[in-house]
């Protein structure tokens, strides 16, 4: 059981994680936060009594048994500028498109580093967070979390970054289908609020991992049906190589080094 673990950078990531540690937890960990986002950070602490405000970041770095990166990658100069952090210590290194490599160069520590993808969905204890290079630590975290899922190189690692960065164009798909109806005279909550509810039984049907995604999609449509109409007319050939072709411009630049 992890007793102390450290957060540097509260955004919304660092939000999650303390909500999937503390939220109805019986002996939640003791969780130490950097005062950058210091709102947010005060506001954690005000609602679980585990939760602290540090004074700098250094002082989360000396509490902590497990230190948490989360700042935006173009932040982490500054922010771990002089950072020590003792030997002993698992980072883990929520940055996307910052190497493990990269990232003990600016550390200068033995510590034990570990990359990792935690979603929103960790607040609720229900998020698979990709994980390298797998590390008892970081895997138990993560498994209390929702699953921990390793990956044997950073190359794949990457891939799965890559996929994150689809998560909002999802919820602009959903507006994009409330402003159509609204366009048509349904009154824009009304159709928000069966928007919502149509795809919150997609969410249901994913859980059922005995079908595969394409298989899923077949099993939702009626030979010259609606659903197919729209998937084979909109979401045809040209839209899914333009898709493909975006993923892989977004895990280039995840590979290109950065100053």
């Amino acid at each position: 059981m992890l007793k102390r673990i450290g957060i540097i950078g509260v955004g919304e990531i660092g939000r999650a994680l303390v909500a999937g540690l503390c939220d109805g937890v019986e002996k939640p960990p003791q969780v130490f936060l950097s005062p950058r986002g210091a709102g947010t950070a005060a506001e954690l602490a005000a609602r679980h009594p585990d939760v602290r405000v540090c004074a700098d970041n250094q002082e989360v770095a000396d509490r902590a048994e497990v230190l948490v990166i989360a700042v935006r990658r173009r932040d982490r100069h500054e922010a771990l500028a002089g950072l020590r952090v003792a030997d002993g210590t698992t980072v883990i290194n929520v940055m996307a498109g910052v190497a493990i490599e990269e990232l003990r160069r600016i550390l200068d520590t033995g510590a034990a580093l570990v990359r990792a993808i935690p979603l929103p969905a960790v607040r609720e204890r229900r998020s698979v967070t990709v994980v390298h290079p797998s590390h008892p630590v970081a895997d138990a975290l993560f498994d209390e979390l929702g699953g921990a899922l390793p990956v044997s190189d950073e190359a794949a690692f990457d891939v799965f970054s890559a996929l994150t960065g689809t998560l909002t164009a999802h919820y602009a798909y959903l507006a994009t289908l409330t402003t159509w109806a609204a366009d048509h005279g349904i009154a824009s909550a009304d159709a928000d609020r069966y928007v919502r509810g149509l795809f919150r039984g997609v969410g249901r049907t994913l859980s059922d991992d005995t079908r595969s995604l394409r298989q899923l999609a077949a099993d939702h449509e009626t030979p010259g049906g609606n659903n197919e109409r729209v998937r084979t007319t909109w979401f045809g050939p040209a839209n899914a190589e333009a898709l493909g072709s975006t993923l892989d411009g977004l895990l280039a630049d995840l590979r290109q080094p950065r100053a």
